[in-house]
């Protein structure tokens, strides 16, 4: 998933020499499409296999690979004071949103999922704000909240009718708050230590907690799954959490950023086109009017912070 944080720091990187004017889109939307399987094969994947699992043994192989490319590429360690900030970040997109949505989906089909955190790039750019202490003007304020009653009012249509809220729902918006204080704070981040580097030091700073987590879950219910669903789990260590980030941040880097950012507005979309593409699910009329709901309430608030002037 990413998988968010450009639409909260309004850092421009100096343009790679050569690069195409549209080079950074293409790469931005290449992230983008590899974090959009996050949701579906996170669904495909709680069918066989313990959501405990999932969640903290797909953190657990991307970290290899993170500590495998930090030392492969020689990697500095970050200050001191660095790492309680990388906690956060950790704690957010490498233990709260997987775990969270691991346990939300084995209840909620995947683009019901994928509606609710069509919130992220407005709750990130609300992370953000907050955060840094901007003062963004009171439409912003307005269609972020207008976004957040959008997915509210779908979650409980859904549930069946106000006043009736899933549990997964409600895992759904904390893994959506864990998504957003993470990604905002390693937005920052990304400035002293690098851009894929932020993740793949949370990665590794999260790798003791996550590995006991995978053994406490593989103790009590041995894996077993099908082919399917391991290629799911895979997917979801090798893509979601490590690979899809490097092109996601390169087309961040190449910018401009202000355009990339918002490329990530697809990623819902996407994830309910697959949901009914790979899964068979009905794409009902409520989850395609409430996707676009939040979806345009959320691309309004990161425009509106990004065209801000105390942005």
């Amino acid at each position: 998933m990413k998988d968010n944080s450009s639409a909260t720091v309004q850092v421009r990187p100096p343009v790679p020499p050569g690069a195409q004017p549209q080079t950074g889109l293409w790469w931005g939307l290449l992230g983008v499409a590899a974090f959009s399987f996050t949701v579906p094969f996170t669904r495909v994947a709680v069918e066989g296999l313990d959501p405990l699992f999932i969640g903290s043994g797909r953190a657990v192989i991307a970290a290899g690979l993170a500590g495998a490319a930090l030392a492969l590429t020689r990697q500095r360690l970050p200050r001191p004071r660095t790492w309680a900030r990388l906690a956060l970040v950790a704690g957010g997109v490498v233990v709260g949103f997987p775990l969270l949505t691991s346990y939300a989906l084995t209840a909620v089909p995947a683009g019901h999922g994928a509606v609710v955190i069509a919130l992220l790039p407005a709750a990130t750019a609300t992370a953000a704000v907050l955060r840094t202490g901007e003062r963004p003007p009171l439409a912003f304020w307005l269609v972020t909240g207008l976004g957040s009653l959008a997915a509210l009012g779908f979650a409980f249509l859904q549930a069946g009718g106000i006043g009736h809220l899933h549990w997964a729902d409600l895992l759904l918006l904390g893994a959506v708050a864990c998504a957003a204080v993470g990604y905002a704070e390693g937005g920052l981040r990304a400035r002293e230590v690098g851009s894929w580097q932020t993740i793949a030091w949370a990665l590794v700073l999260a790798a003791p907690l996550m590995l006991a987590l995978a053994a406490v879950s593989a103790a009590a219910q041995p894996p077993q799954a099908t082919p399917v669903q391991w290629a799911a789990f895979g997917y979801l260590a090798v893509v979601s959490m490590f690979l899809g980030f490097f092109a996601w941040y390169r087309g961040l880097a190449v910018g401009p950023i202000a355009q990339v950012s918002q490329v990530q507005l697809l990623q819902p979309v996407m994830s309910i086109c697959w949901a009914a593409l790979l899964l068979g699910e009905a794409l009902t009329w409520s989850t395609a009017l409430g996707g676009l709901a939040v979806i345009a309430c959320a691309g309004a608030a990161v425009r509106v912070r990004l065209n801000s002037p105390a942005s």
